[in-house]
């Protein structure tokens, strides 16, 4: 039995089919004749272009149009005049192409993944995906094609990428396994797009599963067991059967109110991290933003987006929403997000160091610009301002500040925007949990980052397998400073929500009913499901459930005892 990251839900049943990377090894020699070689960059990228184009109308027919952008966004990366110029100014002063184009995209490979969000890093993989088609076309290699893989067949990969998923016929492929990618990840995005099961990150894979082996893949546990016997088959037959009548079954729960059996009602929001996303939240049936990264905004690019950049992005999200909240993070950059544009130096420890509300105040230009866009943007919907990584009220006031500054001079200037609003703070951080009852009476909502809070309140990183253990939002520490964080916002009269991976867990969610919880921020695909989840607990049902919880001593415990009520 293999383990991995639980992608995409299903029972997957089927025959191995390795999926093996082909070798792109070029001679780094230097150029002489630098035109001929710039056309022959221009005469792959045109190649890529159409080949791209060709696999997105394949992926648009099998997963919809907005998985299909995926690769579209390839191609605009491609067509992108500061990428291509670069590449060939490199070209010109004599490397070849494919080092050219190796170089620059291993730049922006390198800034996007020096994060620990996912949604950043799966840009990276984009722009490795972008690379490898292109080499692969300068060399002349043909690229790995699915569609002609037979009915019942499980794909192996060291990592599915969207131009090898664009070919794949859904009703033969009952199973992904690959060797990297999280949750967020494009293969991850692409096989729930396509509703095949996935289980992604499983160590070795490639080289433990033999082609033409039979395996079960348990994307709903993260779980691949190879050569089941007979019995075991039986079993899981039988869960892929029940799977697929509670999914039909979550379709009941579109259209309705977010509301427990006992009556009370509650605000389910999605996470986005760029303002098309918003169409995803809206389709998922979201009832607005609870937390909209705008780091992307920032990192995709090679210069500081401008005012009216950021306008417009926030405003496209605002109008998406038709008038539900949209609450956008400012940028949350710095210490382990870097970007090459912003010189930012190298630490020790970056999540202890120079980032977000931090980096913001010390450079009050950038920051007010991006004040400024979502200002504006809040004239067009129901927009509101979250600062990250609060941990003294000292720099909630100097943004509050900073938000005041913006709105006198917008004023002034005679541009409309909302004088009422709304800025709040990420509750994330061990010290803001202290002084949740004084950041409390100084904001009108909060918003709990489970993910910074259980590392910092833990003092671990979930990134180092020898602290991982550590890592869960159900320690008695985690959930004591979650409720209290709760407790100070509904004592004074303000909102308060969860954006971090915790709100969408089937184990906390009558924690957090019980706790006061009133606004649940998750994924666009996990909507439905924290919906029907909710609506299976009663106030009174999960205030027992937590007073239990409350009274355990250890993790395991607690994680025990809730796995029973499931």
């Amino acid at each position: 039995m293999l383990h991995g990251t639980p992608a995409s839900e299903g029972i997957g049943l089927g025959r191995v089919m390795i999926v093996e990377e082909a070798k792109l090894e070029y001679n780094n020699v230097t150029v002489t004749d630098t035109e001929a070689e710039v056309e022959r960059f221009r005469n792959a990228v045109k190649i890529f272009c159409d080949n791209t184009a060709a696999q997105a109308d394949a992926l648009k027919a099998s997963a919809g149009k907005k998985e299909a952008e995926i690769l579209e966004g390839h191609i605009q990366m491609m067509k992108d005049p500061y990428m291509c110029g670069e590449i060939e100014k490199l070209i010109d002063n004599g490397q070849c192409a494919e080092a050219a184009l190796e170089y620059m995209c291993d730049m922006f490979i390198s800034m996007f993944s020096a994060t620990d969000d996912e949604l950043t890093q799966q840009r990276a993989a984009d722009v490795k995906d972008l690379k490898t088609s292109m080499l692969s076309i300068l060399l002349g290699v043909k690229e790995v094609k699915l569609s002609a893989a037979p009915k019942g067949t499980v794909v192996v990969a060291k990592e599915l990428t969207p131009s090898m998923t664009a070919g794949i016929n859904k009703e033969n492929i009952v199973g992904i396994i690959t060797e990297t990618g999280g949750k967020t990840s494009h293969s991850a995005i692409l096989a729930r797009a396509l509703e095949i099961p996935a289980v992604l990150s499983v160590n070795g894979a490639v080289s433990k599963l033999s082609a033409g082996t039979y395996v079960i893949v348990d994307g709903s546990e993260g779980v691949v067991i190879d050569e089941p016997e007979d019995a075991v088959i039986q079993e899981y037959n039988t869960k892929r059967i029940n799977f697929l009548k509670e999914r039909k079954e979550l379709e009941n729960f579109r259209g309705k109110a977010t509301k427990a059996l006992s009556g009370e009602e509650y605000e389910l929001f999605c996470n986005i991290g760029k303002p098309e996303d918003a169409i995803k939240a809206v389709e998922a049936d979201g009832e607005g933003v609870g937390l909209f990264r705008t780091e992307f905004l920032f990192m995709d690019r090679t210069a500081l987006p401008t005012e009216d950049e950021q306008f417009d992005a926030y405003k496209k999200a605002a109008l998406t929403l038709k008038g539900k909240p949209v609450i956008i993070r400012t940028l949350d950059i710095g210490g382990d997000k870097e970007i090459p544009y912003l010189g930012l130096k190298k630490e020790e420890n970056p999540f202890l160091g120079f980032r977000a509300i931090r980096y913001c105040l010390k450079h009050k230009d950038l920051f007010k610009t991006q004040l400024r866009a979502i200002v504006r943007a809040s004239a067009f919907g129901d927009v509101r301002i979250m600062f990250p990584l609060i941990t003294a009220v000292e720099e909630l006031r100097e943004g509050k500040a900073l938000v005041e500054e913006v709105k006198a001079e917008l004023r002034e200037q005679g541009v409309e925007f909302n004088e009422n609003i709304p800025v709040g703070i990420m509750t994330e951080t061990s010290a803001a949990v202290m002084i949740a009852d004084i950041l409390a009476k100084e904001s009108d909502f909060f918003s709990i980052g489970t993910n910074d809070l259980t590392g910092y309140t833990m003092a671990c990183d979930r990134g180092n397998d020898d602290v991982a253990y550590l890592y869960s939002p159900l320690q008695p520490s985690v959930l004591r400073g979650i409720k209290y964080i709760i407790d100070c916002a509904n004592k004074n009269n303000i909102s308060v929500g969860m954006c971090g991976e915790a709100a969408a867990n089937p184990m906390m969610v009558p924690l957090l009913m019980s706790f006061g919880l009133t606004e649940f921020s998750v994924s666009a695909p996990s909507v439905l499901k924290v919906r029907k989840t909710i609506s299976a607990w009663s106030k009174a049902e999960a205030d027992k459930v937590a007073e239990k919880v409350l009274a355990m001593t250890t993790e395991k415990e607690i994680s025990d005892y809730l796995k029973t009520l499931l």
